[in-house]
């Protein structure tokens, strides 16, 4: 079922045409214009009462919104009302509309079939989009109850009812695909410090390391960016703006009973973590000097490999790990290493400016992505914590409602931008095929605690100053009484 377009509102701008790359937030409407609702400015809408902006979001005979719109409107509400709620009130909408419409004339059902075609393509573009909103029970009968009315446009030939049972069987497979990869992902949700084991003898000889599974660094980059790329596979929209909508909810001293645990987003929280304590780990647990040396230069390779890929987030993962204070005393390691390549990594990743270096390189491989033809090009994993830390100074910095109580939309945008942006760049097919050595590695090697990492460290490399010597001798203690 084609629709039309046929626009009587403004239209909703392409993200970047309209905000570029920062939002002013505090948008005041003109005092002479106090009625107006929503408000535009420039053509753009920047406020709006909850309730014209839903009445925005329902197509009527002449009007059909953009995605653009619905997208950000389908993401932002969750802040102000439930979609369960915002559900029965798209219904009782289109309940208003369809009585309308309902004259008798060839015309008018002609009408009507037109109507239903668009609210149809809402609920496909919601359910596609957000299929968690469906997942209790209350959507779920808001949005039979809309389908039923719906159905009733075109009972002659049973087409509108075809093309909703469709979307209500592809929303229940999306609903039991995620279901069943959050219930995999908690058997084997662990804290990094669980893996950890206290390194009581030097490890053996025989013993496996990551040299021995994949010696070039361009190959391990690929396989780190492929098991990124599944992992981001699994983050969503809304898991994203749960984190605005836990703040408010903190601030407000409530405890929102529908926000679910952001699972996806702690597991790849984790994962970075992860990562960067088994970089640690590598060098650590090496015995000979020679040996650390090339360890270090190798993740150095790595990172480098990751960077010119794209995957920003191990990038930085394998950096932290090696700025950890275990590995960053190791002074003889490191006046052996050439760190030449490993000062441009640092550079790229320095926080001043808030990290001006890091965006003015995820900016080119944006653009880069955007003009790519090959899926390899069009790799850009940002790293997640700044990509977060900047959604929740976002939402921090501007309020969500104006002083005459309208709601702040121009902020939703910037936020629904930056988010669109996450979603683009998740959707892109690994061009690397899969190791599973490599990735088995990655993924199940043994990892040490921050103490145990410590304890090998100065095995390699003894105290050099009394608060080291201390330390030392407190770990030993520890040990001893362990034994």
């Amino acid at each position: 079922m084609v629709l039309e377009s046929q626009e009587t509102m403004p239209q909703t701008p392409i993200f970047s045409s309209m905000l570029g790359s920062s939002c002013s937030g505090q948008v005041q409407p003109d005092m002479g214009e106090r009625c107006v609702d929503p408000v535009y400015q420039d053509g753009n809408l920047v406020s709006g009462s909850l309730e014209a902006l839903i009445e925005r979001l329902v197509p009527t005979m002449d009007y059909y919104p953009d995605r653009t719109y619905i997208f950000t409107f389908l993401l932002s509400s969750r802040v102000f009302i439930h979609p369960h709620e915002l559900l029965a009130k798209v219904g009782q909408i289109c309940i208003k509309q369809k009585q309308q419409l309902e004259v008798g004339t060839e015309a008018e059902k002609a009408k009507l079939k037109s109507f239903a075609a668009k609210i149809i393509q809402l609920l496909k573009e919601w359910t596609e989009t957000f299929p968690y909103d469906f997942q209790d029970e209350k959507s779920m009968k808001e949005l039979k109850e809309i389908a039923h009315r719906i159905t009733q446009c075109d009972e002659e030939n049973g087409t509108v009812k075809k093309i909703i049972s469709q979307m209500t069987q592809n929303l229940l497979m999306a609903l039991s695909a995620r279901s069943q990869y959050q219930e995999i992902r908690e058997k084997f949700r662990q804290p990094v410090t669980d893996k950890g084991t206290i390194l009581k003898t030097k490890p053996q000889s025989t013993q496996k390391d990551i040299l021995s599974v994949c010696c070039d660094p361009l190959i391990l980059a690929q396989q780190l960016t492929y098991i990124e790329l599944e992992r981001v596979s699994n983050i969503y929209p809304e898991d994203l703006m749960q984190i605005v909508s836990h703040m408010d909810s903190l601030d407000n001293h409530k405890c929102r009973s529908d926000v679910t645990k952001t699972y996806n987003l702690e597991a790849y929280d984790n994962w970075f973590n992860c990562l960067s304590m088994l970089v640690a780990t590598e060098i650590c647990r090496v015995v000979k000097k020679k040996q650390r040396t090339r360890m270090v230069e190798f993740f150095i390779d790595v990172a480098r490999e990751c960077f010119n890929i794209g995957n920003f987030n191990s990038m930085m993962a394998i950096i932290s790990g090696m700025n950890l204070s275990p590995v960053a005393r190791l002074k003889k390691t490191w006046s052996k290493v050439k760190t030449a390549k490993f000062d441009v990594l640092e550079h790229h990743m320095d926080p001043s400016s808030n990290f001006c270096n890091y965006r003015t390189a995820l900016q080119g491989a944006a653009q880069r992505s955007q003009g790519a033809h090959s899926s390899r090009e069009k790799i850009v994993i940002p790293v997640f914590n700044l990509f977060i830390k900047d959604i929740y100074f976002l939402h921090k910095i501007h309020t969500n409602r104006l002083p005459n109580g309208q709601i702040n939309f121009k902020k939703f945008w910037e936020i629904s931008r930056q988010i669109h942006d996450f979603l683009t760049w998740k959707q892109v097919e690994c061009p690397f095929e899969k190791d599973k050595k490599i990735q088995t590695y990655l993924l199940t090697a043994p990892i040490y605690s921050e103490e145990a990492l410590f304890i090998a460290s100065f095995e390699s490399e003894g105290p050099e100053n009394h608060m080291e010597k201390d330390s030392w001798k407190t770990l030993r203690t520890t040990l001893l009484n362990r034994a």
